[in-house]
């Protein structure tokens, strides 16, 4: 890490994502200076294409190439669909490379819930976050019942700034989910800002990923304790 405040490069596909990690790395560690990468083609060209495809791929490896060439002392994705990329490329990277959600996958398999909803504003990436849920805890030998759910219009209610409109539909949308869930996790940052109001009317935990992530990165960018 760089003797300056360290500089942490957030590549996103939606501008939606960026408020939400913004906000918890002015809140968690205000000392971190942020770069925000938008392309804002990823997530279109994926829907178009049926997929992250090969090209795809090339193009979210050469952003965190780029971030790391320009100095980003940490690279942290924003998009779930894409963190597979992160995760091929972190044990190679000078510096940590982090997808999104894997601290909060661990906070989802260590509390104890045994069915969750994976929530999500864009089906490609609940469907993968279901997946990479499953395995993880399949991984870590627990048994854990996942039920997607996509939520309609949360995209779109995010963009314009609704968190009260956000939460409402995801609060609906869970009630429709027999059996009941005991947890709730979400496979976009930008359904976030909508977690206090979501656990409160459920009653249940809601985890998200931007508090958790800009924890573990600043536990990669202190690096082992001597």
């Amino acid at each position: 890490m760089s003797t300056e405040r360290p500089l942490v490069a957030l590549i996103s596909a939606t501008p939606a994502a960026i408020p939400p990690i913004e906000l918890a790395f002015a809140t968690r560690a205000p000392w971190v200076r942020v770069w925000n990468l938008l392309d804002d083609r990823l997530l279109v060209d994926a829907a178009e294409q049926g997929g992250v495809t090969e090209r795809l791929q090339s193009r979210m490896r050469r952003l965190i190439e780029h971030a790391i060439m320009e100095g980003a002392d940490g690279v942290l994705l924003t998009c779930s669909l894409y963190g597979f990329v992160a995760r091929a490329m972190a044990p190679q990277s000078p510096v940590p490379v982090f997808g999104p959600d894997d601290a909060a996958f661990d906070d989802a398999v260590a509390s104890g819930a045994r069915r969750v909803a994976m929530v999500g504003s864009i089906e490609l990436s609940v469907q993968d976050s279901v997946e990479r849920l499953r395995a993880h805890a399949s991984a870590l030998e627990v048994q854990l019942d996942v039920a997607p759910k996509f939520v309609a219009g949360a995209l779109a209610a995010g963009k314009a700034g609704d968190v009260d409109g956000v939460a409402q539909l995801v609060v609906t949308a869970i009630d429709t989910i027999d059996p009941p869930v005991d947890a709730v996790l979400f496979a976009q940052y930008s359904l976030a800002p909508a977690t206090e109001g979501i656990e409160r009317t459920l009653g249940v935990p809601v985890f998200s990923g931007p508090d958790r992530a800009v924890l573990a990165m600043l536990t990669a960018l202190e690096g082992p304790k001597s």
